[in-house]
């Protein structure tokens, strides 16, 4: 059955998981401007609210999927929520449309997951998620390319010496190698920053790249996502400095964003 407030069928909308001490007394508003409340059960507790049920049956979710104005704003409201539990931490964040009918159903999906969820607690305490994504700008890399790969200058010293009648195979023989340069030497720094990174991170994810760029005229060649202690932080940041300062010179562009909460690094929904 859904929960009932007056004549109104209610949803209990689910943000995430906290430590049940969590004082909630300063969280901002949450979807549709409800209010947030903490449902506990044992040592943990979900933050909460509720929701219209028709708004927020499935059909209605799906019906607005593509919907950026109506999503935008829920996606706001879901994120702020987050961040705000990840501040004081730890906060163990679901994903949208995370809902249940009653809060019985919330006690007892926290009840049944026990166990798991306060391992991630424990595993996040004092850790946030960072974001370091790569580009390689195809134009910039062939131009250090001489000076990564000397067979490149080798090529290009006999291609400039050669008879006419050898040039053009010449021509064609330096083209492949510089294209299979360029991809070698992107895979090659994109492993070598990710190693160099998470060496100084608690976790990591690789994520997909992704097919729009955020650096006009580049190419996304790393997508990578660390979970970073909180008084490591300077550790990290150095490390990630000192791997942008040896790169950014030779095509290579940088995006590093954070903190966020531990999207990543956070059991599955649940189910």
């Amino acid at each position: 059955m859904t929960a009932r407030t007056g004549q109104a069928e209610q949803l209990e909308y689910v943000y995430g998981i906290v430590p049940a001490g969590l004082d909630t007394a300063g969280a901002p508003a949450g979807l549709d401007s409800r209010p947030v409340r903490k449902v506990v059960e044992g040592g943990i507790a979900a933050l909460v609210s509720s929701l219209d049920a028709d708004e927020y049956a499935a059909e209605r979710i799906d019906e607005h999927a593509t919907d950026l104005e109506w999503l935008g704003p829920r996606a706001q409201a879901h994120d702020a929520v987050i961040t705000w539990a990840n501040d004081p931490g730890p906060a163990v964040p679901l994903p949208m449309w995370t809902l249940f009918t009653s809060e019985p159903g919330v006690c007892g999906m926290l009840a049944a997951r026990s166990a798991e969820l306060r391992d991630t607690l424990k595993r996040i305490t004092g850790a946030d998620e960072y974001s370091l994504r790569v580009f390689a700008k195809a134009a910039e890399v062939r131009a250090a390319l001489e000076s990564l790969a000397p067979e490149i200058g080798e090529a290009q010293r006999a291609l400039a010496a050669a008879p006419p009648g050898q040039r053009y195979l010449l021509e064609r023989k330096l083209e492949a190698q510089k294209k299979e340069l360029l991809r070698s030497t992107a895979e090659s720094v994109a492993a070598r920053v990710y190693d160099e990174v998470r060496a100084v991170a608690v976790d990591s994810v690789l994520e997909p790249l992704p097919r729009a760029s955020a650096v006009a005229e580049a190419q996304a060649v790393l997508n990578a996502v660390f979970l970073v202690r909180r008084d490591g932080f300077e550790e990290f940041r150095r490390r990630v400095s000192e791997v942008v300062a040896a790169h950014k010179d030779r095509g290579f562009h940088f995006e590093f964003t954070g903190p966020w909460p531990a999207y990543h690094f956070v059991s599955r929904a649940p189910g």
